[in-house]
């Protein structure tokens, strides 16, 4: 397998839907085109597009990719919950460590509607939604309540995190309160007011014991990232704007998703931790190496699991991390300088690739006030429940 680079990266500022006059082509085609700005190459080297999203119909990508050019390459539709950004990044950097091609643009965008997400049933019907056995494992040990289906789930981890290891609610608020702070300096976050934990703490309960301001919202955006080989990399000088992707690994629920009964396992910490484990092995890197960390917080308690997953603390001891400020400025790592997933927004089938975007702007010295001071090392992680979570790690040399 070749190495692979992504050379250029570019976002659109994440909006609350039906807040911008736009449609999900013209936000790819403003993504697109600063990714293909930002390295210098036009849209004609491009070989292979995968895209990603989630509620348009059937080859959206087409009608997306489209806007950038006419020039007959493939596109491929990903679909893979929120998962689905990093996956197109994925099939790109499989695409050219395979050697199928030497350029490849991973595109990713999402146009929602207001209000909280349903549970991925269709109708209501949750015997025949991909997610029945996640949420069937949920209703055994927690019951069903009138509550958004998603934050029902990542509520009742969150409970029982509180349960089994005296996690407080003033710890998952900071979770919150952390990347509120850290957005307030990113112009591409859909939110960027500060709040302090008392107020996120104050804020409505969507499902005990998360607020409002612990969930990630609804958004409208797009994301994108040029992949490239070494050999592309050399032949038009683009080393000043390479990232390596070091290593990047995929994984679907197994057995122990579902066997111990507990929503923390359902949402998906044991996959998280099985990416992390491969990643960590293919790229010779370990947590201890990384500076900063983009990673899956649709809700304030999966912070916490993936710090735990990723090898940041032992199971259990999440919460005192995020309390040490440990996660952020002057601390071990910062995770998630762009505001993350809860304040910068989520725009399902973009937000893997803006936390690519982040991370490479981070790793060039680019991202202005956000700047982790000498970052050379970043770690991506993406999730997306039914299931789906992919690791990335990142390398400046």
């Amino acid at each position: 397998m070749g190495k692979t680079y992504i050379v250029g990266v570019g976002m659109t500022k994440f909006e609350k839907p039906e807040t911008r006059d736009w449609q999900y082509w013209d936000m790819a085609k403003e993504a697109g085109t600063a990714a293909l700005d930002d390295a210098g190459i036009p849209y004609g080297l491009v070989q292979q597009v995968p895209v990603g999203y989630c509620f348009q119909a059937s080859t959206a990508g087409q009608r997306a990719a489209y806007e950038l050019g006419l020039t007959g390459v493939p596109v491929y539709n990903v679909n893979n919950n929120c998962a689905t950004a990093s996956t197109a990044l994925m099939m790109a950097r499989q695409f050219v460590a395979g050697g199928a091609a030497d350029c490849v643009l991973a595109l990713g965008f999402e146009k929602m509607a207001r209000g909280a997400l349903g549970g991925g049933s269709d109708g209501g019907d949750f015997a025949s939604s991909p997610v029945a056995r996640h949420y069937g494992i949920m209703a055994a040990g927690h019951g069903f309540e009138m509550a958004p289906p998603t934050a029902q789930i990542f509520g009742n981890a969150a409970r029982e995190h509180m349960d089994r290891y005296g996690t407080t609610e003033v710890q998952l608020a900071a979770v919150a309160a952390k990347n509120h702070q850290h957005s307030s300096r990113n112009p591409n976050a859909q939110f960027q007011d500060v709040y302090s934990v008392e107020e996120i703490l104050a804020a409505r309960t969507i499902h005990r014991p998360l607020t409002k301001l612990q969930c990630s919202p609804t958004s409208d955006g797009a994301a994108a990232a040029v992949v490239v080989s070494e050999r592309f990399v050399d032949e038009h000088g683009l080393r000043d704007r390479a990232v390596e992707i070091a290593a990047q690994a995929m994984t679907t629920d197994t057995e122990e998703s579902f066997a111990s009964g507990s929503c923390i396992d359902v949402v998906g910490r044991p996959m998280s931790r099985s990416a992390a484990r491969q990643v960590y092995e293919a790229s010779g890197l370990g947590i201890e190496d990384v500076d900063v960390v983009e990673l899956h917080d649709c809700f304030s308690v999966n912070e916490l699991l993936t710090y735990e997953a990723l090898g940041m603390c032992e199971d259990g001891a999440s919460g005192k991390l995020v309390e040490s400020g440990a996660t952020t400025y002057g601390g071990r790592w910062v995770v998630n300088p762009s505001g993350g997933l809860i304040s910068k927004g989520h725009p399902l089938g973009a937000t893997g690739l803006a936390q690519a975007a982040e991370l490479v702007w981070q790793l060039r010295g680019e991202a202005g006030p956000r700047q982790v001071p000498g970052a050379r090392v970043g770690l991506a992680h993406n999730i997306g429940l039914g299931g789906a979570a992919v690791v990335t790690m990142l390398r400046r040399s």
